[in-house]
């Protein structure tokens, strides 16, 4: 009935809520984005735009309120929210490894200055 009442007034109406909240679930447990979502789920367009309005609706939050007022243990289950934990540098997807760096091989190869570059920079011509 919740679902309902939050579903758009004009097109198909999504008809099976049963898929819907497999699609949401499908789409939590596999970590995907909204448009990997398998065409079993139907368009997931939809899918989204429904979950959109049901989020404004403040749907998920009463849901969460109800579950929690049922519990007497409610208090002692958290919950981390990902943006706040930081992962490792080596889940970005960074190579490991030293690696020469160019500038350092440049600098060791090239041949030493017969003037410093306080000199050479103040001695120059306007011109140039």
């Amino acid at each position: 009935e919740v679902f309902r009442a939050c579903r758009s007034r004009r097109g198909d109406n999504g008809r099976d809520d049963r898929k819907f909240l497999e699609a949401m679930h499908y789409f939590t447990v596999h970590n995907i984005s909204w448009r990997a979502l398998p065409a079993e789920f139907g368009a997931w367009n939809s899918v989204w735009k429904r979950f959109w309005r049901l989020r404004q609706a403040g749907v998920f939050e009463l849901f969460f309120e109800t579950l929690a007022s049922l519990s007497r243990t409610a208090h002692l289950v958290q919950m981390f929210d990902s943006t706040v934990v930081r992962a490792h540098v080596s889940a970005a997807g960074a190579k490991g490894g030293s690696r020469a760096r160019p500038s350092a091989d440049r600098g060791v190869a090239s041949p030493p200055r017969s003037t410093s570059r306080a000199i050479s920079t103040a001695s120059r011509s306007p011109s140039t």
